[in-house]
């Protein structure tokens, strides 16, 4: 079991390495402009890579990166997103409605992601035909 965790743990830290050391010339000036203000308790619609390894999950967009809160939703949507994955720790597209949090522990992200809404998983379409194919 311990190198299970150790394994999940590491993938973990190697995602958050690879989310921070490719930043750009692009990026930077994205993360330099001006912060727009937040609305509190705003549900906000979210693209990106969704990734669930037992204890913790990350969504992952184009320019942005959470941690996930662990709770209910997280839980279905890890559940729905392992017919598209073909490995444990593939990254399949999803689009979720969730509120943006602090992230109340001090280690990972600045901010999580608690999902209200599954809406839609982006790879269903094309995992049904490639599987099909097969």
């Amino acid at each position: 079991m311990k190198i299970e965790e150790m394994k999940k743990f590491l993938l973990i830290l190697s995602l958050a390495f690879t989310a921070f050391s490719c930043q750009d010339e692009g990026r930077q000036d994205l993360m330099n402009q001006p912060e727009a203000e937040k609305v509190p308790d705003s549900i906000q619609t979210l693209t990106g890579e969704f990734i669930y390894a037992g204890d913790a999950a990350i969504l992952r967009g184009s320019d942005f990166v959470y941690g996930v809160t662990i709770d209910s939703m997280s839980k279905v949507l890890a559940e729905q997103i392992q017919p598209f994955q073909k490995e444990e720790f593939d990254m399949v597209p999803v689009k979720v409605k969730g509120k943006i949090v602090p992230n109340p522990r001090q280690e990972g992200w600045d901010e999580n992601i608690e999902i209200r809404e599954i809406i839609e998983i982006l790879e269903s379409e094309k995992a049904l035909e490639e599987q099909e194919e097969e």
